[in-house]
């Protein structure tokens, strides 16, 4: 399953004969803490990629410890979230009513508390720093130096790819963003991709080294996501059991596109005025990014298309609850801008539901075209209305889609990126052993 660009180090196969010492990591997770509820504000795939990882590298004897930035005084200075598995607190700036952009201008002060809360420990205690997104890979490369050791970094989003796929009413990244990506990505040791997509994006957009790019793909908990009856999941989350279902799930913002969804559900009406009666679109999700700035837009554009009698907006879920919603559902659409992944696509296929997706960045990964559900190029909504309907009534199709999904998430459990990402690691630290000897 994983196409892997070359070796980072030298020939030695990540995980192959590396025997430097690995025994305790920090993660850098400075903008979104795991501990935050996926779907709103900033948290989503990358919040439970990194408690997922984390979780995982502890089963497998390492010790995490995750620095985040406080977002509250009532926060905890350090939490265990499980065996292994910490959560530091790091005050850097107001509590609250800070937003992503202006977070750049707190990096010295989350650096300088980090290494504080680091100091506590006997010297030498970390033995790698994995950081998450580009304001995160700051602080790491810092702390990379001063403790001499491999830098690890995920990108998960990148501005170049971002900016080159905008949506409608969406805000261009800042050019301190894309100076600040270019220095992570010529300072990190291994730069962990998603997919060969990402891979390529950052050597072609960012002339990263290709001898330094790892491709692992992100996992699934499926002890968490797997099938339930349809009609136990409708009765959870207080559906029709005829109900005929297209759902959404996701931060609520022009990138993640759930307008398109909308508009295509006025487009099947239109078409087909019979669907009303059955016809029932879950909007799962929370205002994020600049969503925030017309935070009531999606439900205008409900009630200007006439659909906002068919469409419900639920706010974001836990874990456990959205496996109920994507079992309910009869097919899940992710028609984003951009996904460097597209988490939602392979949760909602681990439940045996098929995923209708835009043919942008991971989701071409995460979803196999035509097997596990359907990719569209584009975001016209009349493409995405007849996609949709077609899964919606034909019961057939629906249910070869639904046994494709379900095949095609089960090779993405988090212990085979865990035992990836532990190659990596190793390889890093026995790469930096070797410069030292």
């Amino acid at each position: 399953m994983l196409d892997r660009v070359p070796d980072p180090f030298g020939g030695n196969p990540a995980g192959q004969g590396a025997e430097a010492p690995l025994n305790r990591i920090a993660m850098i997770s400075l903008h979104t803490s795991p501990l935050d509820q996926p779907g709103t504000g900033d948290a989503g795939g990358m919040n439970v990629y990194v408690l997922e990882l984390s979780k995982r590298l502890a089963e497998r004897n390492l010790e995490v410890e995750i620095y985040t930035r406080a977002t509250s005084s009532e926060l905890a200075p350090v939490m265990e979230v499980s065996p292994g598995v910490r959560v530091r607190h790091v005050q850097a700036g107001p509590f609250e009513g800070l937003d992503k952009d202006e977070l750049p201008g707190q990096l010295c002060t989350f650096a300088r508390e980090l290494l504080r809360a680091e100091a506590g420990h006997e010297q030498g205690w970390f033995d790698l720093v994995h950081s998450h997104y580009w304001l995160s890979g700051q602080v790491g490369a810092l702390v990379r130096d001063r403790w001499t050791v491999p830098l690890a970094h995920t990108m998960h989003t990148m501005a170049r790819v971002k900016n080159a796929a905008m949506a409608i009413g969406d805000n261009p990244e800042p050019p301190a963003r894309l100076l600040g990506e270019e220095q992570v990505v010529e300072a990190a040791d291994v730069l962990i991709a998603n997919t060969d997509l990402e891979a390529k994006q950052l050597i072609d957009l960012y002339q990263a080294d290709a001898a330094r790019v790892e491709i692992v793909h992100p996992g699934v908990d499926l002890d968490r996501f797997f099938p339930m009856a349809r009609s136990e999941a409708r009765r959870l989350v207080d559906l029709p059991a005829d109900a005929l279902v297209p759902l959404f799930v996701g931060r609520i913002q022009p990138l993640k596109a759930p307008d398109i969804l909308i508009r295509a559900t006025a487009t099947m009406l239109a078409r087909c005025p019979e669907l009303r009666s059955r016809l029932v679109v879950p909007i799962l999700g929370g205002p994020s990014g600049t969503g925030l700035e017309r935070p009531q837009a999606l439900a205008q554009l409900a009630r200007e298309l006439g659909v906002d009698d068919v469409v419900r907006f639920v706010p974001p879920v836990g874990q456990d609850g959205l496996r109920a919603w994507y079992a309910a559902a009869n097919v899940v659409c992710v028609p984003s801008y951009n996904e460097s992944f597209g988490l939602v696509a392979i949760e909602a296929q681990a439940t045996g539901t098929p995923v209708v997706a835009a043919a942008v960045g991971g989701l071409t990964t995460a979803v196999r075209d035509g097997v596990s559900g359907v990719l569209i190029d584009g975001h016209n909504p009349d493409d995405y209305a007849a996609v949709l309907q077609r899964v919606l009534l034909d019961d057939v199709w629906r249910a070869e889609l639904s046994a494709g999904a379900l095949a095609h998430a089960g090779d993405f459990g988090w212990e085979h990126t865990a035992d990836q990402i532990l190659g990596v690691y190793r390889a890093a630290a026995h790469h930096l052993t070797r410069q030292r000897t």
